[in-house]
């Protein structure tokens, strides 16, 4: 039996972090897109279009169905969201601190 891993927050941030991918996040969030679409959005070939959308997909922020010769991607918003929560419970581990500081180093 083989296992998947799960992206982390991480691996989801690094995915977000390429300017081609977050413009097609960005072309995604106004609905479903086939590939050739993105292309002409973009003005980018098909191959580096797919290759950022790949990396997406193995982020587990887009999936992809295919339809005839075209494919067709969809951004997870669920996973948007649970990123945003995740993010912010692995930034704030403890309750805050709201007061002076007693470990200061100055």
């Amino acid at each position: 039996m083989t296992t998947v891993a799960v992206p982390g927050v991480l691996d989801q941030l690094k995915a977000l972090s390429h300017e081609i991918r977050f413009e097609l996040v960005r072309h995604l969030a106004g609905g479903e897109r086939c590939v050739c679409d993105l292309e002409a959005l973009l003005g980018l070939p098909q191959s580096k279009v797919s290759y950022h959308l790949g990396i997406l997909r193995e982020a587990e922020l887009v999936s992809s169905e295919q339809r005839g010769k075209n494919t067709y991607y969809t951004l997870r918003q669920d996973q948007f969201f649970q990123l945003g929560g995740n993010l912010l419970g692995e930034i704030f581990t403890g309750p805050l601190a709201l007061t002076h500081q007693t470990k200061s180093i100055c």
